[in-house]
């Protein structure tokens, strides 16, 4: 995809621009940190979680956001069901910590 495409957001990346944000974060994750990315979804795909990794003794649950979209229900539903210790939800927001997760801005995704 061409930078221009990328800038001015064409119908075919705004289309595409979660799956590609998804993109992203999996390179990311895979060259830069020491993870190996799960893919999780619920009983009869009524939720999916975008990755699981693994940090040390604890499954941690990632949510990848395209936009400074904060709602992450699947996250929130995954969380409910096996109450993880970490949660991370990455978007273009800013580094947060709410009460039960953390959000990474995508830039500093490689921290994880």
């Amino acid at each position: 995809m061409d930078a221009e495409s990328i800038l001015e957001g064409n119908s075919i990346f705004i289309e595409f621009k979660g799956a590609l944000t998804e993109q992203y974060v999996l390179q990311q994750i895979v060259s830069d940190t020491k993870y190996k990315p799960y893919y999780y979804a619920g009983e009869k795909s009524t939720y999916e979680v975008d990755f699981l990794i693994q940090k040390g003794k604890n499954v941690v649950p990632v949510e990848v956001k395209a936009e400074e979209n904060l709602r992450a229900q699947s996250l929130k539903v995954y969380c409910e069901k096996f109450q993880p210790e970490y949660a991370v939800r990455t978007s273009m927001s800013n580094y947060r910590e709410q009460e039960w997760m953390t959000n990474v801005p995508l830039y500093a995704i490689c921290r994880l």
